[in-house]
């Protein structure tokens, strides 16, 4: 990926992204145009027509408020995923977005298929991932089974040196203690793991400085030590 990345704890479409949502369209390589934007709601796809029409009107109704074209993809299951008229639609996108839902579902839908080589050339092209939730954590190497406390995990694509993303990392209950302290007992030398507030974004690109922005942290760890930063503050994912 040579554009900007953007990794969502939670928020996504609400205005309290307005900022960060600016950012990318102002850094998404649309150089003068209104830029494209187009919206996933792929992990929410088993959660009925309801639910992928709301994240859907969502993504198009907050990105329009921004100032951007924007359009909404029903890539929901295989058989979507593989449609070449969405493809080509992903391929010549500025921002490809991926709201929040099922992270195993997310990845098991777009493992091979052409919209996710489509979004692949789109970013080596320089245009922006984001992904909230579900599509943040598909970035990292593994993604951690939550109801069994992080005892099984499920691989991921590892684009980023991110042993496992956890979103939603300040509203975990008391038994989410446990899950993280799991998570980074199976940590080995040199890997990291992180937890991005809800409302915040960690956004960067693979090789360079990442920034917090949005409403409060980002948490960093590895199997010996744990820092968090700050709405503003800067990180390498080393």
């Amino acid at each position: 990926m040579n554009g900007l990345i953007a990794l969502l704890g939670s928020g996504e479409y609400l205005p309290v992204m307005d900022d960060v949502d600016r950012y990318l369209l102002a850094n998404c390589g649309a150089n003068g145009r209104k830029p494209c934007v187009v919206c996933l709601p792929t992990a929410a796809g088993q959660e009925g027509e309801k639910s992928i029409l709301r994240w859907s009107k969502m993504g198009v109704d907050h990105f329009t408020r921004l100032g951007a074209n924007v359009q909404a993809l029903p890539v929901i299951d295989a058989k979507s995923a593989n449609d070449p008229n969405y493809a080509s639609v992903v391929e010549n996108a500025d921002v490809v977005y991926f709201s929040g839902g099922n992270p195993s579902h997310l990845y098991q839908t777009m493992k091979d298929s052409l919209v996710w080589k489509s979004a692949q050339k789109a970013w080596a092209n320089g245009a922006v991932y984001a992904g909230c939730s579900a599509g943040a954590m598909i970035l990292g190497t593994e993604m951690p089974d939550v109801r069994a406390a992080g005892i099984r995990s499920t691989i991921a694509f590892g684009i980023l040196p991110i042993s496992s993303l956890l979103p939603h990392f300040d509203a975990m209950p008391l038994f989410g203690k446990p899950l993280i302290a799991t998570l980074r007992r199976r940590l080995r030398d040199g890997e990291i793991m992180i937890g991005v507030d809800e409302d915040t974004a960690i956004v960067g690109r693979v090789n360079e400085e990442w920034t917090v922005m949005g409403k409060s942290n980002a948490h960093f760890f590895t199997k010996d030590e744990s820092r968090t930063y700050a709405t503003g503050e800067k990180f390498t994912l080393k």
